[in-house]
């Protein structure tokens, strides 16, 4: 079986896109279109439902995924240069909250090119249960997500910290109320389902007052326009508050989650793999102390 097309396979399980796949791997469509073909006839499965707003994987394609991703991963372990002491390179592809993702990776990115810039990062933002699915699937080596724990026997899973947080007004407004009952009368904008500090305030609100006013939205930067703007209040990672804007405020007590690293522990890893793993954990240290 020829590697690159189990390549092509994997990239479109990711991106979900013949065109855009195409592209990444500098390609043409045919050839894409070929490939998924022949690996379908070889084992004689579907593997991808064929959808007007793009290709979706099937069980069968499902299953085959975390495989393939074992087979290239031993394929680059292969390939990889002997000499220890050549150039760290190759490609790590990373899932993580959006709030890791613009403020944690970034940094973490820029560092890596600047030690090694022959290491490359793909990067996508999702919660945790798409993570823990992107992990085990072999869409990405690493996942970074923001829970209290983890219990997954298939990942080898690495508390960095614990994520403070903090509740905010706008700075117009003085916010006294600290209970959850007093706090439900307001408003608050909160981050989408799944985020799980979020999902706990939504909860607390609720089983507080029978009508809570909550708006759930995508980003932290449009939870914080809401808030600056006083519509409202929030709870927010203490290294996303902008002081120039928010205003903290004391509030009931809430379980802080921790910064967790993971991987699947049959994913081989290797010197670039080990090199971005100590920038995520030199980049978690520098965050989560306000550096």
């Amino acid at each position: 079986m020829d590697t690159r097309v189990l390549a092509t396979f994997v990239a479109l399980a990711r991106t979900g896109s013949f065109t855009a796949t195409a592209a990444e791997l500098h390609l043409a469509q045919s050839t894409v279109t070929a490939h998924i073909k022949t690996l379908e006839t070889e084992l004689g499965l579907r593997l991808f439902d064929r959808l007007r707003l793009g290709a979706t994987l099937t069980d069968a394609g499902r299953r085959t995924l975390e495989k393939a991703g074992l087979v290239l991963d031993a394929e680059a372990a292969l390939r990889a240069d002997p000499d220890v002491s050549g150039p760290i390179q190759g490609t790590v592809g990373i899932v993580a909250p959006e709030s890791l993702c613009g403020h944690l990776l970034p940094g973490v990115i820029a560092a890596l090119h600047r030690r090694h810039p022959g290491v490359e990062v793909t990067l996508s933002p999702a919660g945790t249960a798409d993570a823990i699915d992107a992990l085990r699937a072999g869409r990405y080596a690493l996942a970074l997500m923001l829970e209290p724990s983890l219990a997954a026997p298939d990942l080898v899973v690495d508390q960095l910290g614990t994520l403070e947080l903090a509740f905010v007004t706008d700075r117009r407004q003085s916010v006294t109320a600290q209970s959850w009952a007093e706090l439900a009368e307001q408003r608050w904008f909160l981050l989408e389902e799944g985020c799980t500090y979020s999902d706990e305030v939504a909860r607390c609100l609720r089983d507080s007052a029978a009508v809570v006013r909550t708006t759930r939205l995508g980003s932290i930067e449009a939870t914080r326009a809401c808030v600056a703007a006083g519509l409202g209040l929030a709870v927010l990672p203490v290294f996303a508050v902008d002081e120039r804007r928010l205003a903290r405020f004391a509030g009931p007590a809430i379980a802080e989650p921790g910064l967790l690293l993971a991987r699947h522990r049959r994913r081989s890893t290797g010197r670039t793999l080990d090199a971005v793993i100590e920038e995520i954990r030199r980049g978690a240290t520098k965050l989560l102390s306000g550096g």
